[in-house]
């Protein structure tokens, strides 16, 4: 009776374990993501599935990437985030946001461009 009970809740634990979706650091070697990392370390931080994790990143990012590389040069194996799980949430005004991360914000297009330009 007491194996069976341990093997059961072996079972569970391991079900719950893979239901959870870990989060990738994007510039952890492992989960390396170069666009995503350089945006995590020049705003602090990075969204996973829409959701903010503030992050400080103590290195520039040559570190990141020398990291990432010897650790693919000794045989390490990269786990690639699913597309757009680096992506900010859409907030639905004038701003809108790129595949890298980059946002632009609403302006005035060319006729703000004409008068800035002096035209």
């Amino acid at each position: 009776m007491k194996k069976s009970r341990q093997v059961t809740l072996t079972v569970v634990a391991a079900v719950a374990l893979a239901g959870c979706q870990r989060r990738m650091d994007p510039c952890e070697s492992a989960t390396f993501d170069p666009t995503a990392c350089g945006d995590a370390i020049r705003n602090g931080g990075y969204y996973w599935r829409g959701t903010w994790f503030p992050m400080a990143y103590h290195n520039p990012y040559p570190y990141y990437y020398d990291s990432y590389r010897r650790y693919v040069y000794g045989g390490g194996r990269v786990t690639g985030a699913p597309s757009g799980a680096y992506l900010r949430p859409s907030t639905g005004g004038t701003s809108s946001t790129h595949g890298s991360g980059e946002v632009t914000r609403g302006g005035f297009g060319s006729t703000g461009a004409g008068h800035g330009a002096g035209a």
